[in-house]
């Protein structure tokens, strides 16, 4: 589905994503593990072409996305949901759901696709008329999610899903992950959270300081020194609720 090769990227002098070469395959669930500033939203940011890159490509289903702007990108089906929510906050939840289908032009379905976000995310429903800025940091990102899935992704990006949450918050983000791969969308998760992210994943890179510094199985990273030294366990973030 989705095909990044050679992929470098520059803020001013500093090289921050180096080289990067990620598949992800039709109905799998590919994690994107690193610490702070190790490059994830950087990488997010270049597949929907928010960030320019220095050289390399990316391709979505064998098409160029290179000259292609985000509004085509979110078109085809490249949804991200980005790191720290971005809710509009003034806005009621419903209609932070509503502008997550901005783009699309069938807009008879859009009112079930709305039950359905609501259906996946029950907490929601009684908070359909609530200023989004008002919800708990769980409920924002479950908001956030919703409003990502309101734009039909046949490729979704998600950016540190659970980052600042409560452990029971972030049981239940993994479980709409794993939901959502059982949908079929193909799904990219970058996350500082790397016992979260191997356990929703089918295969998983480790980005450090820009580069690749190991990929493969959840099973082949678990026990590696790379992942148990710099990964597992230390966000140092406060947790929301």
């Amino acid at each position: 589905m989705l095909e990044i090769s050679g992929l470098t990227a520059h803020y001013g002098k500093n090289e921050v994503v180096s080289d990067a070469r990620i598949i992800l395959n039709a109905g799998e669930v590919v994690a994107l593990i690193g610490a702070n500033a190790a490059g994830k939203t950087t990488m997010m940011r270049l597949i929907v072409g928010l960030k320019k890159a220095t050289r390399g490509s990316i391709s979505f289903v064998g098409q160029s996305l290179d000259s292609l702007p985000t509004s085509r990108r979110v078109g085809m089906g490249i949804i991200l949901v980005p790191e720290g929510r971005q809710v509009f906050a003034r806005s009621s939840v419903s209609d932070n759901l509503i502008m997550g289908a901005y783009h699309r032009s069938d807009r008879n379905h859009i009112d079930s696709d709305l039950e359905l976000a609501f259906a996946m995310f029950p907490r929601l429903v009684e908070r359909r008329k609530q200023r989004a800025g008002s919800l708990s940091g769980g409920e924002q990102q479950m908001l956030a999610i919703a409003r990502g899935l309101m734009g039909r992704p046949k490729c979704l990006l998600l950016d540190e899903p659970t980052l600042g949450l409560a452990p029971l918050v972030v049981d239940e983000i993994s479980n709409t992950i794993r939901t959502l791969a059982r949908s079929g969308i193909p799904i990219l998760l970058a996350e500082q959270n790397a016992a979260m992210a191997l356990d929703v994943a089918n295969r998983a890179y480790v980005l450090a300081s820009g580069r690749i510094a190991a990929e493969g199985t959840p099973a082949a990273l678990r026990n590696t020194p790379l992942i148990q030294q710099l990964y597992f366990g230390a966000t140092g973030v406060k947790a929301e609720t």
